[in-house]
């Protein structure tokens, strides 16, 4: 997805700028000089500093962290809010690479609640990844903000790529992947007219992935917008020739919709 969105960026004058990062795809591929990065995942936001500025005990503890199902449930369990941030990121990174198809979901209490599902992804990540990762990172600004905050810091010659919470094809997030378990059609609303004041105050330019839904593209009359060809769509693992998604962009690269 990466390798074909690359080919729709502009040419970024100013720092690279990402309201919801999540797995940061796009960030670490181009590896810009200057970037913020946000989310309102406050564990992922840790993550991301923590490697940052300490990778190697984040890699001393990740490491040690015994397997199986049986430590998995007591490290799952474990309060570390009071923690430091080297701990809660290593927590972090060992709960997404051994929880169930690497979701990340809460219950109502805040606490994050997806089940075991085994050791197979772990070791996929090496020392040597979280020292390349805590060097690219440097040149990066990490905090946890709602998107519009994000989008206010925005200056002129700036590039926001953006890739809210969606499922493919529909109306809002509904299902409890994210915080708060809920990205609604009233959030998708709030975002297009964040972006449509963005566009007209400033010369930032944005390109954005999102649903094909019909009434998320309405939101978006007179920018640019492209469906994705090929993707997983709502059916991780396997390749759709449409998967209901589009691209949607203030700047020309692509077809306009009237």
């Amino acid at each position: 997805m990466v390798l074909f969105l690359k080919k729709f960026l502009p040419e970024i004058e100013g720092k690279y700028i990402e309201p919801f990062v999540g797995g940061g795809a796009m960030y670490l591929h181009l590896q810009p000089e200057a970037a913020l990065l946000a989310d309102l995942n406050q564990e992922l936001v840790d993550l991301y500093r923590g490697v940052r500025s300490y990778p190697h005990k984040i890699w001393k503890i990740f490491s040690s962290f015994p397997s199986g199902k049986r430590a998995y449930y007591k490290i799952r369990n474990t309060r570390a809010k009071s923690r430091p941030i080297y701990f809660r990121a290593a927590r972090t990174l060992y709960l997404n690479r051994t929880c169930f198809k690497g979701m990340w979901r809460h219950n109502l209490q805040g606490d994050f609640n997806v089940g075991y599902g085994g050791e197979d992804r772990r070791w996929a990540i090496t020392y040597e990844n979280i020292i390349a990762l805590s060097k690219v990172l440097k040149g990066a600004n990490i905090d946890k903000m709602d998107f519009e905050q994000t989008l206010h810091l925005s200056q002129d010659g700036d590039f926001i790529f953006l890739d809210p919470p969606y499922k493919p094809g529909e109306r809002e997030m509904a299902q409890a992947h994210y915080i708060n378990g809920y990205f609604s059609f009233e959030e998708q609303a709030r975002l297009a007219n964040n972006l449509k004041k963005l566009s007209k105050d400033s010369k930032v330019k944005w390109l954005m992935t999102n649903s094909s839904h019909p009434d998320i593209v309405g939101l978006y009359k007179d920018f640019y917008v492209k469906k994705v060809p090929k993707g997983t769509g709502n059916r991780p693992g396997i390749f759709l020739k449409n998967p209901g998604e589009v691209l949607i962009a203030n700047y020309k690269f692509y077809e306009k919709i009237s």
